[in-house]
């Protein structure tokens, strides 16, 4: 997130300027507005006491990031209702960032929201910790309030207003970072959408933005696969490592073709990603609609004689086709008869098997032949659950759902034994 805390330290110049205002003499006081707008800049705060003052002023110019610490915390320790405390721990919390001492950044925030639980910059800062610390749950949270805060930030004295909508822009876009890639953490893909679209938005090259939000869209439930798929097109055009790219390129591929049906368009989509950083209006990628059973089944009979079809594509066409294309099967194979072979038992009698032909009824436990026999199957020779038989039967009706055929004048066929292995010749000696 680099892009993120340039903005962040960016945002934090604002509290300096207000440090700056804050130094001067104080001036005899001047009637308040009942209520200052959030654009506006708000009444200057003056200290009345010197003591106070100079305590303040002390510390606030030390260069020194240890020495400015010490002195803003000895300030707050003094002073603890000072007008100025909420200006201190400001700079206090971006003194500790700016020494690394990430666990003092969030103590000084947290008490900053202590005083002021709406303080943008606080929130900003312990949301971006927490991130760090993958403290999923509390960095959305906080990135979600910081949002909101946003709006009634003010502006410091001294400040323009071009410079303050560009801080809130900055601290925006990282805030739905943030919360956007939190949510995805937690699986919130509905809130991983609303809040990373604005940050890609506000940073389209940031591709640690656009390659979450690509994920935000394609494992939701269900996916939003056209903007999925743009935005990890578009994140393998902005990822530089050549690993990397080739496993986005790869993810993005696979899910093309899962969608769509074909990779037809996915080279064309990678080369418009190259350069549009989001949708333009009106794309969209066509979905590939698998034909129903029915079309298939129809299809079937089209391009297949049915002596030429397997046991499961008789299934399919008497179960699913239209009447007079479940004729034109039905009429070749009645009263023919069949020999078919590792076909799975399911029950049996001596005068009557259940069987399944299919791999999905072999699946299920599903019979989809009833056999009768003209005499009983000797004992010893009785098939048992779970065997696969061959035999032959002659099919005389069937039902077409839940399938099954009714074959009779059923009859066991003896399974070729395999080929004896070879023996190797015997080679004698010469005389």
């Amino acid at each position: 997130m680099k892009t993120s805390l340039v903005a962040l330290l960016l945002a934090l110049s604002a509290v300096a300027s207000r440090q700056d205002a804050a130094m001067a003499q104080p001036q005899a006081s001047q009637p308040q507005p009942a209520q200052a707008s959030p654009s506006q800049p708000q009444p200057k705060k003056e200290i009345k006491d010197p003591a106070e003052y100079n305590a303040y002023v002390g510390a606030v110019q030390q260069t020194d990031p240890a020495a400015k610490i010490s002195g803003l915390e000895a300030f707050l320790t003094q002073y603890p209702n000072s007008v100025m405390k909420e200006d201190a721990l400001e700079l206090l919390m971006g003194t500790y960032q700016q020494a690394g001492n990430q666990a003092k950044v969030i103590d000084a925030a947290n008490r900053l929201l202590a005083a002021n639980p709406d303080n943008a910059r606080g929130l900003v800062l312990l949301a971006y910790n927490e991130r760090a610390a993958q403290k999923w749950a509390d960095a959305k949270q906080h990135a979600e309030k910081g949002l909101q805060a946003l709006a009634k930030m003010p502006k410091a004295d001294g400040v323009s207003d071009a410079d303050f909508a560009k801080q809130k822009t900055q601290l925006s876009a990282l805030l739905n970072s943030v919360a956007g890639f939190s949510a995805l953490q937690l699986k919130d893909y509905a809130s991983a959408q609303k809040y990373l679209r604005p940050a890609v938005e506000a940073d389209p090259n940031n591709v640690e933005n656009v390659y979450p939000l690509a994920l935000a869209y394609l494992t939701a439930t269900p996916p939003d696969d056209v903007n999925g798929l743009f935005f990890i097109a578009r994140a393998a055009n902005l990822v530089t490592d050549p690993k990397g790219k080739d496993s986005i390129v790869k993810f993005g591929h696979n899910r093309y073709v899962k969608y769509h049906g074909s990779e037809q368009g996915w080279d064309d989509l990678l080369a418009q990603t190259k350069t549009t950083p989001v949708p333009p209006a009106g794309f969209t990628i066509a979905q590939y609609v698998p034909p129903t059973p029915a079309q298939q089944a129809a299809e079937l009979v089209k391009t297949k004689k049915p002596e030429e079809m397997s046991f499961a594509e008789w299934e399919l066409v008497l179960s699913e086709a239209a009447p007079e294309d479940q004729e034109k099967v039905w009429s070749v194979l009645k009263g023919k008869n069949l020999q078919m072979a590792e076909v799975q038992v399911i029950t049996a009698t001596p005068t009557k098997l259940e069987l399944a032909a299919s791999v999905d009824d072999i699946d299920q436990k599903r019979a989809d032949i009833e056999l009768s026999f003209p005499a009983p199957i000797p004992t010893r020779s009785l098939p048992k659950v779970g065997d696969k038989i061959n035999f032959e039967g002659t099919p005389v009706s069937y039902t077409p759902k839940p399938f099954v055929i009714v074959m009779e004048k059923g009859a066991l066929l003896t399974k070729a034994a395999p080929a004896p292995a070879r023996k190797p010749p015997v080679h004698r000696k010469p005389q």
